[in-house]
């Protein structure tokens, strides 16, 4: 079956371009006129979707080929894109950066994928007609690209514009859906991995009517609505929604999300992952709850423990009882910011913050990225959760390091084939239940990990459910001890 589906790309020359501010800026805006929104965002990026999923009033998906391959990327779009609704693609980085010289995983070839139309963004800070040469240069590179128009970005007044303008529509015979000046109010600050989170912003709304203003004042929102619903219908014959429910009429297993301005970093369809799996999925908050509720597993992503630092340390009770479940056997998985807060302790400058001290490590925060970019890790030894054998394809982007580890039964799962990890060549620790590392994993490239997940949360649960029903005896009781 062939359905409507209004879709366009955001992409850029290059990362910082602009093009998270004029995404948010186009869903808000369409919102506001009743258009419907669903947003995407291209590669391994937690922080613009956040802000797309805060302005399109949904969840926002990661569209990534290196982490799921073309396959997974396809049935993802299809599962999620609405019939009528918009779906908007914020691109990452230039159109046709990617992983080599043939621009492999890029925005360029998830356009062609998609079959979707491209709008470029162009920062003309300091150039005239060159901007014309750099669009006719991403025209001719490759012309499958389906590039429909301009926006131009950080335009230093109307006689500026007007040269640009003219430049691109007579060499290039492009048009242009946009001219943002210069500004200095922008709605969102940077950070060192880059959009402040909506999580820590704390002007969220004021944000997004910011970028509401953007454009109305800025963009022209009815051509782009065109240009979207100008794509070719699309195909879903091939690609129903993956229902797959436990059939199994048991319970549902309870997994506990640490979820707050401290842990950010979860892809929806991680969350999906466990949901359609029948877990039942129950929010905690590191900073303000007392203790660890009755879960069944415990899933901690990435996000900002340093921005958070005083307040993780200083929330003891609830650093105790997280302690106690993890020695306890509680299965744990955690990524990044997760593994950091199972840690002994985090030291930021000349301070020291005590975490959980779950995991014998110590870590410390650098100026520099210590990790980044896509990550292989092949499984060689027994963990928690992935048969030895497993192959992982992730990212990592830290500006954390080990400072130092105890002689303890904790031992790494992984051996980094790409990437950075803990020392350049492991990954993955574990000690009891837990599997902790710096690497992030999307469940549809690695869709052993839910299965995994909720399996030993099962396993858990059942181990508890019968020490409960059979009490170690003592001596004394029935029996003659």
């Amino acid at each position: 079956m062939n359905r409507s589906c209004p879709r366009l790309i955001v992409a850029a020359l290059r990362g910082g371009a602009g093009k998270t501010t004029l995404s948010v800026a186009m869903a808000v805006a369409l919102q506001k006129q009743g258009i419907p929104v669903v947003p995407f965002k291209k590669g391994p990026d937690y922080i613009d979707a956040a802000w797309l999923s805060l302005a399109a009033s949904r969840p926002c998906y990661n569209l990534d080929t290196y982490l799921m391959g073309s396959g997974e990327v396809v049935r993802s779009f299809s599962r999620h894109a609405v019939e009528g609704a918009v779906s908007l693609i914020e691109g990452n980085r230039g159109l046709f950066d990617g992983v080599n010289a043939a621009g492999q995983f890029s925005t360029a070839e998830l356009a062609k994928l998609l079959n979707a139309p491209v709008i470029l963004v162009v920062d003309c800070d300091k150039v005239t007609r060159t901007a014309a040469a750099m669009v006719m240069g991403c025209r001719s590179l490759d012309p499958d690209v389906d590039i429909r128009g301009v926006i131009l970005s950080r335009v230093n007044g109307s006689r500026h514009a007007a040269v640009i303008r003219q430049s691109i529509e007579e060499y290039a015979g492009l048009p242009i859906y946009g001219t943002v000046p210069r500004m200095t109010d922008l709605p969102f600050t940077d950070r060192h991995l880059g959009l402040i989170p909506p999580q820590e912003h704390d002007r969220t709304q004021r944000a997004l009517d910011r970028a509401n203003v953007i454009a109305q004042d800025y963009l022209d929102i009815p051509g782009l609505l065109k240009v979207a619903e100008s794509a070719a219908p699309w195909s879903v014959d091939a690609f129903p929604n993956p229902a797959n429910p436990d059939q199994r009429g048991e319970e549902p297993v309870t997994i506990g999300v640490i979820k707050d301005a401290a842990f950010q970093f979860y892809y929806s369809e991680n969350l999906e992952a466990l949901s359609d799996r029948g877990a039942k999925i129950v929010e905690i908050s590191a900073l303000d709850e007392k203790s660890l509720p009755d879960v069944d597993a415990l899933y901690i992503g990435g996000g900002f423990p340093e921005t958070q630092a005083g307040r993780l340390a200083q929330n003891d009770v609830f650093r105790g009882s997280l302690k106690a479940a993890a020695e306890a056997g509680l299965p744990i998985y955690a990524e990044c910011g997760g593994f950091i807060y199972l840690g002994e302790s985090l030291t930021i400058g000349d301070k020291h913050y005590p975490m959980v001290g779950a995991l014998p490590v110590a870590f410390g925060m650098e100026k520099r990225p210590q990790g980044h970019g896509y990550t292989t890790l092949t499984v060689d030894q027994k963990n928690p959760f992935f048969s030895v054998g497993t192959k992982i394809r992730g990212h990592e982007f830290h500006y954390c390091r080990i400072l130092s580890q105890k002689e303890d039964d904790a031992h790494t799962a992984y051996r980094v084939l790409r990437g950075t990890g803990m020392d350049g060549q492991r990954d993955g620790l574990c000690k009891k239940n837990i599997l902790a590392g710096f690497t992030h994993l999307h469940a549809l490239g690695t869709p052993q990990w839910a299965e995994a997940l909720i399996g030993t949360a099962r396993q858990y649960r059942n181990a508890e459910q019968n020490k409960a029903a059979c009490p170690p005896l003592k001596k004394g009781d029935a029996g003659g001890f």
